[in-house]
């Protein structure tokens, strides 16, 4: 299997020539605002509108990268927010938060087939009725991302990365796999200083078969310029360095695989749940 591809969420057409150089495949504008303030409330998860123009004119500049532009969730908008992110250039659209097959066929017939559409499957309803509308998606064209943070609330645990420890994620990759789709979950930090090790998190993407990641904010520090960029990480430097961890890991066979992913379910979980303190814990004895 070929290697991961990035994608970085960017309102700046410059750092986005620069993450084109570095090899990052697709560039990730955000329209999305119904109700993801209220949703992800406390979170360290992106939380920024990309107006029209910002997309009009990441898509003039791009020469290599796939332009993708998430919308919002649908609703009386919708076919006004899909034509207009067309027009402005857009060249894959994003669907959040659904929950029903039928917004899937909704979406797909504002779209009508005209650009490729990535589903967000990000709510524990979507992936639990995965094989009810994965169906209807077209195999090389459409793909799925499983979106870990609003995953993660709606299944009511305090840490993105639990469905992934938990395993919640092993069923919906093979699903996907058995159905040809292209896939991909969450995003990836840089390989140093991160509270979960980027290096065990690739691993866990070269397991389950995984082909898309986000580029975190730690790639870009939010930089609205290039010599923004520059002044806070040097990004061919961290892409280099995340691509020969994940050739390390390509390299390895399965039971090093599995082996890093019982170190992950287990780093992750004592992040969620760490042990009580003697004076918080309860008396169970009878």
């Amino acid at each position: 299997m070929s290697g991961l591809k990035c994608m970085m969420i960017t309102a700046c057409p410059e750092v986005a020539r620069l993450a084109e150089d570095c090899g990052v495949a697709r560039i990730f504008m955000d329209q999305e605002v119904l109700g993801k303030a209220q949703r992800q409330a406390g979170l360290d998860a992106h939380q920024a509108c990309h107006s029209l123009a910002e997309v009009a004119a990441m898509a003039a500049h791009l020469r290599r990268a796939e332009l993708m532009v998430r919308l919002n969730p649908l609703n009386p908008r919708s076919p006004q927010e899909v034509e207009s992110a067309l027009e402005c250039g857009a060249g894959r659209l994003m669907l959040p938060m659904f929950t029903r097959t039928e917004e899937v066929r909704q979406f797909q017939s504002l779209v009508r087939g005209r650009v490729p559409v990535t589903y967000l499957a990000e709510t524990p309803a979507a992936l639990v009725r995965l094989g009810h509308w994965l169906p209807l998606l077209r195999p090389g064209i459409d793909e799925v991302h499983v979106g870990l943070n609003d995953l993660s609330l709606g299944l009511g645990v305090g840490f993105l990365f639990e469905p992934l420890a938990g395993g919640v994620i092993d069923g919906v990759a093979r699903e996907l796999a058995t159905a040809g789709v292209e896939w991909g979950f969450g995003g990836v930090g840089c390989l140093k200083g991160s509270v979960l090790p980027a290096d065990w998190i690739l691993g866990e993407h070269v397991r389950l078969g995984s082909r898309w990641v986000i580029l975190s904010r730690a790639f870009h520090g939010g930089a609205g310029s290039l010599d923004d960029l520059r002044r806070r990480v040097d990004l061919a430097v961290e892409v280099r360095a995340l691509r020969i961890a994940e050739g390390r890991w390509r390299r390895a066979g399965a039971e090093r695989l599995e082996a890093n992913h019982r170190r992950l379910a287990a780093r992750v979980f004592e992040i969620a749940e760490p042990p009580a303190s003697p004076a918080g814990q309860l008396d169970l004895s009878l």
